[in-house]
């Protein structure tokens, strides 16, 4: 019998057999990380985006809706906005963001707990404003997991608009800019962004999400500034009139 042989027969050490079953413990709890990360990044999603859908499709159910001239003409002026009263925990309009997709439609809810972050999708500081009133109307989503309705958040050009449908109407936000800022400058809620004390003179949107992606070391806040208003009977701006017809048929 040769050496080699007497070799192959030798039993392992202990230490090697703890080596060899640390090992495969780190290649369970790897498996593991992986199926976790999944399940994060897509069955969260797909789970949040029938929530949302379905969220969706109660508040629009029995909204009266003109039909709009649909000819791009520009927007008539329908004078002051109206203030939307936003009921405790409820879902109180719809955003449409052309921007985020041609199909982008998801509900907007009060309060930003994870209850509304993780399935209803956006949700409204309580402490900041109103849609329709001066100052600041603020809301956050997430931007990955959970139908990362922030997602494109980033990619705000200049002239973007962003809709929201309630049952008083149609609130139409032009986008402004955006900055990056640490989570603790809670100042991006205050009535005007930035300037403790000061009077708010324009009804704007704030909307915030992490950043960057896959992280919560940041914050991105995107602004906007009301534009107009168009009553429900008005029909919806011509630029997301097919989608309101078709979100309301769901």
């Amino acid at each position: 019998m040769t050496r080699s042989a007497v070799r192959a027969r030798t039993r392992p050490t202990v230490g090697q057999r703890l080596l060899g079953g640390f090992g495969e413990i780190l290649i369970t709890l790897g498996i593991i990380l992986l199926l976790f990360v999944g399940w994060e990044l897509c069955w969260t999603n797909i789970d949040a985006d029938r929530a949302q859908t379905q969220v969706t499709s109660e508040f629009v159910q029995g909204l009266e809706v003109g039909p709009g001239d649909g000819t791009g003409a520009p927007e008539k002026d329908f004078g002051p906005a109206p203030i939307t009263a936003i009921p405790d925990g409820e879902t109180f309009g719809v955003f449409y963001i052309p921007r985020f997709g041609s199909n982008f439609a998801h509900p907007v809810t009060n309060g930003v707990g994870m209850d509304v972050l993780n399935n209803v999708g956006i949700g409204h500081y309580p402490e900041t404003q109103e849609p329709g009133g001066l100052g600041n109307f603020a809301v956050a989503a997430h931007r990955q997991t959970h139908g990362q309705v922030f997602w494109n958040i980033d990619k705000f050009q200049a002239g973007d608009k962003i809709y929201l449908q309630t049952r008083k109407g149609f609130y139409t936000y032009e986008w402004r800019d955006t900055e990056i800022v640490h989570p603790s400058q809670g100042e991006v809620l205050l009535p005007v962004p930035h300037e403790p004390g000061a009077k708010p003179t324009t009804s704007m949107l704030t909307m915030t999400s992490c950043h960057p992606p896959f992280t919560t070391r940041m914050r991105i806040i995107a602004y906007a500034e009301l534009e107009s208003w168009r009553p429900a009977d008005a029909g919806p701006p011509a630029e997301i009139a097919d989608l309101v017809t078709k979100t309301m048929e769901k």
